[in-house]
């Protein structure tokens, strides 16, 4: 089944060029160029991957991702100005899974849009052989990609759900901020340390009563994380 992809962008050309070469990899495209019609289509899809602008008429494209991540986490890349480091941190902040900036190789675009969907789809071995880890009060349904705590069910974006899922699976072991951006995001990912911690204190603040004393993931002063129920 092909995948489908929601490219949002005020610029017609860009949008254009995206679709165009997409398309060229068998992928099915819609687009919007404005906020309130990109989250009308995300609304009425689910789509394996959207590829959002920042700066949109009508919402931006914080609001847009903000507003998507209460229903759905369809992965979501933003499109950020060249060299503005407080886009790309807001944009993970809002909860997109990557970010590319301004001017942009298409074939770099492609290139993370494949290994964020081979990421997110994960391998149909893997989900046979564990579809379900239960620690403690703490369900992961590998194969649906749901968390559940106490019986109840938290939403997770795919990065938050990818990382908490290393972590559970290897309890008790400490990983540095370094491998985890190299395993969860992939050593391709031009972003930095940064992005670990963003999210980390995302998914804190999800899974956790009290953030500031966790009792899932833990820091380990000048190594790492790990997670461990206490």
């Amino acid at each position: 089944m092909a995948k489908k992809v929601l490219v949002v962008d005020d610029e017609k050309l860009i949008v254009k060029g995206i679709r165009f070469s997409l398309e060229q990899d068998g992928m099915e495209v819609d687009c919007a160029y404005d906020g309130e019609e990109a989250l009308e289509k995300a609304k009425a899809s689910n789509y394996d991957m959207v590829l959002l602008d920042i700066m949109l008429p009508k919402m931006d494209g914080f609001e847009v991702c903000q507003a998507i991540r209460e229903f759905s986490d369809m992965p979501i890349m933003m499109l950020t100005a060249k060299g503005d480091d407080m886009d790309k941190i807001l944009g993970l902040e809002y909860g997109a899974d990557d970010y590319i900036t301004k001017p942009f190789n298409i074939l770099e675009v492609k290139a993370r849009i494949k290994a964020i969907m081979r990421r997110t789809g994960g391998t149909k071995e893997k989900e046979k052989k564990v579809s379900t880890i239960e620690k403690g009060d703490l369900k992961l349904d590998t194969e649906s990609r749901r968390l559940f705590i106490l019986g109840k069910e938290v939403n997770l974006t795919t990065k938050e759900f990818d990382l908490l899922e290393l972590l559970v699976i290897n309890e008790n072991k400490v990983y540095s901020r370094e491998n985890l951006l190299n395993l969860v995001w992939g050593a391709e990912y031009p972003g930095d340390v940064r992005t670990v911690d963003v999210h980390v204190r995302r998914l804190r603040e999800k899974i956790e009563v009290n953030p500031s004393e966790p009792k899932y993931v833990h820091t380990k002063w000048g190594v790492g994380y790990y997670y461990n129920q206490k």
